[in-house]
């Protein structure tokens, strides 16, 4: 089935088609029309961040922005999803066309700039869901927001969401929204960590609950860098790491249709260098802090191989897209 909606929708242009299919799972979601995409997975529980995760396999942000979907993408079986990124304030994104499929090494390029319609939408579609699972949220920066003041627009998307998340991610590592890579070093690092922390103590004594804080890296840091973000996250007491987001990197799809087009490059095409990343992250990490794993992780083999490095619980995106469910099933049933 997923075969033949996957050709229908290839004939479309991408971002047509991500929108198309978030609508109808929208609509079709806690409907006798989820059995489409529904299947049973067995358990094969987790216990990370004092929460219980049913399986390793999660949905990566990005897929679902707005939190339209959440209970369509549970019915897939994924052991928990993150949603998101979302803004304080509502944003268009970046000029169209902004998301381009890559068929031959089943990788997207996009470069959507947090496009969404705002931490209160989410907000009130989380509030409306049957899901009971482990929710994470992630949140950014609004686009017109200067560096110097990201901390306020994390802050604020931290207050909204603080007592509906099972934890929130810190996306400082897309490629689309412009200085936004720059907080993942030095003096705007570290006090960005340091204010994020103070307010999830502040949150924490507010809502008699503690919400884990992620953060979330890019694949294209250096050796380098990669032991400076360790030391940083682990200094500022900060619960966990995602590793990694979309890469810059046009290496691995020189020469195919849509390579030269600008943004962050996702899908199995990036399994080696987010590995590679995930591995250096993790010796430098000691195990002070847990990983979750996501880029390029298309099937069994680089599920495993990803667990294997270091990484606690792994993320999908771009081979749902390309595989439909059923890659949740296989990569679970591996594991």
């Amino acid at each position: 089935m997923y075969s033949f909606i996957q050709k229908v929708l290839f004939t479309q242009d991408a971002e047509w088609s991500h929108d198309f299919t978030i609508q109808w799972l929208k609509r079709s979601q806690n409907t006798v029309l989820s059995k489409v995409y529904s299947q049973q997975i067995q358990d094969k529980p987790v216990e990370l961040l004092g929460l219980h995760f049913k399986n390793p396999v999660g949905l990566a942000a990005g897929l679902d922005k707005n939190g339209e979907c959440i209970d369509a993408f549970a019915a897939m079986g994924f052991g928990y999803i993150e949603i998101g990124t979302v803004t304080p304030r509502a944003q268009a994104g970046n000029e169209k066309p902004r998301m381009f499929r890559l068929p031959k090494g089943q990788a997207i390029i996009n470069r959507m700039g947090f496009n969404n319609k705002g931490v209160d939408n989410l907000v009130a579609n989380v509030q409306a869901s049957r899901y009971t699972g482990v929710l994470g949220i992630n949140i950014g920066k609004n686009k017109d927001t200067p560096e110097e003041d990201a901390l306020s627009d994390y802050v604020h998307c931290l207050q909204k969401v603080y007592d509906i998340a099972s934890y929130v991610t810190i996306n400082i590592s897309s490629p689309n929204t412009p200085g936004l890579r720059n907080l993942q070093h030095g003096s705007a690092l570290n006090d960005l960590l340091s204010g994020l922390k103070t307010e999830q103590n502040n949150l924490k004594e507010k809502h008699n609950k503690y919400t884990p804080i992620l953060v979330k890296i890019a694949p294209d840091l250096s050796d380098a860098e990669i032991e400076n973000m360790a030391k940083a996250l682990i200094s500022a007491g900060i619960d966990g790491v995602i590793a990694t987001n979309t890469t810059l990197d046009r290496d691995e799809v020189a020469g195919q249709e849509h390579a030269e087009q600008a943004g962050g490059l996702s899908g199995a095409v990036l399994c080696s260098k987010s590995q590679d990343v995930a591995a250096k992250l993790a010796r430098a990490l000691a195990g002070a802090i847990p990983m979750i794993g996501v880029g390029g992780i298309h099937d069994a083999r680089s599920a495993q191989a990803r667990l294997a490095c270091g990484s606690s619980l792994i993320q999908l995106y771009s081979s749902l897209i390309y595989q439909g469910p059923k890659v949740i099933k296989e990569i679970v049933d591996s594991l």
